[in-house]
């Protein structure tokens, strides 16, 4: 029974945001504003209100489907990015080619993710479908290395010339066994970068670039309500502690696969 006690906390720790976040909309209903800001818990808002007097209830309740959706769709951008670029650089036997991809990276990965988006904000870029390209694009240099390294491994060199050597396609031996070899690292990657990928989505919705600071976002509702943290903790622990909850579920989740994946090799 042991084995699976972490496979049922991280579908617990994942399930609950992501049901929130699908479910919560249509029980929260419209969200009600307080006479005041920072009210106390009381009968007609459990939880108290936030720093613009709304119900922190109904905010928690409404505010994760935009987060979930905005994260996930960055990180797939990102690896559907990344990874072929990458799996592309490991193939090649130029090294030109490999070190011009690696050097303009390393330009993308010197640009602070912050500045870029504040440049954005600035420019009057503020879609959300601005956002998700920018947060992907800003992933691609940590992507394309990791990606990179686990392709050019030892047992995949060695792997990649035996193929070589059975007059296997280029494509199958590069995308399709290449592929597969580091699916582990790339999840693994995944399940660690989705903090980083939150930590920019609220730092960009605050600023207006994609949603408005005050829309019912939990890394939004995060960012805008910290400085009240000792007055009204409920307006930032809530989003917080769902946010940490979807975090640590997936990796949770992500790690049990990979064993299960070890395991059954």
């Amino acid at each position: 029974m042991r084995p699976r006690l972490p496979v049922v906390f991280g579908s617990v720790l994942f399930g609950v945001p992501v049901l929130v976040a699908l479910l919560g909309p249509l029980l929260a209903g419209p969200v009600r504003s307080a006479a005041g800001p920072l009210r106390p818990p009381s009968p007609d808002f459990p939880l108290g209100t936030d720093v613009l007097g709304r119900d922190v209830l109904a905010l928690g309740l409404s505010g994760g489907a935009s987060i979930v959706a905005l994260t996930g769709l960055s990180l797939v951008l990102a690896y559907l990015l990344g990874v072929p670029l990458a799996l592309l650089a490991a193939g090649r036997r130029s090294r030109w080619a490999d070190g011009f991809l690696l050097r303009a990276l390393d330009f993308l990965l010197a640009l602070p993710g912050l500045l870029v988006l504040l440049l954005l904000a600035a420019a009057g870029w503020r879609s959300v479908a601005t956002l998700i390209v920018a947060i992907a694009v800003l992933q691609l240099p940590a992507v394309v290395r990791i990606v990179r390294s686990a392709a050019l491994a030892p047992g995949c060199r060695a792997a990649v010339e035996a193929m070589t050597m059975q007059g296997e396609p280029w494509w199958r031996i590069h995308l399709g066994y290449l592929g597969r070899a580091v699916l582990g690292p790339v999840l693994v990657d995944a399940g660690s970068r989705l903090s980083l990928v939150l930590y920019l989505l609220a730092s960009a919705n605050f600023l207006g670039l994609g949603l408005a600071p005050s829309a019912s976002d939990w890394a939004v509702l995060v960012e805008r309500n910290k400085e009240a943290l000792f007055l009204q903790p409920f307006a930032v622990l809530v989003p917080a502690l769902l946010l940490v909850s979807l975090c640590m579920g997936t990796n949770l989740l992500v790690d049990q696969a990979l064993l299960r994946r070890n395991e059954v090799r």
